[in-house]
């Protein structure tokens, strides 16, 4: 049997680690920190406080948003 191959933003997570050098939970309790901030605000949050890429900030709010909200 092989892996199923992951999809959607969570296929992102392998390069975010490598990027920015922390497990995807650090910045899970990042947006932990700022709950009621939309969507976009959240991603703004992770651009502007911890220097992430657009599409990179995107992918962890889309997943912490669908396992919090």
């Amino acid at each position: 049997m092989s892996e199923e191959k992951v999809k959607g933003p969570a296929s992102y997570f392998p390069s975010i680690i490598k990027k920015y050098g922390q497990p995807i939970e650090f910045w899970f309790e990042q947006l932990d920190k700022v709950p009621t901030l939309k969507h976009m605000e959240q991603v703004k949050f992770l651009q502007t406080e911890h220097e992430m890429g657009q599409g990179h900030a995107n992918a962890v709010v889309h997943v912490w948003r669908s396992k919090n909200l």
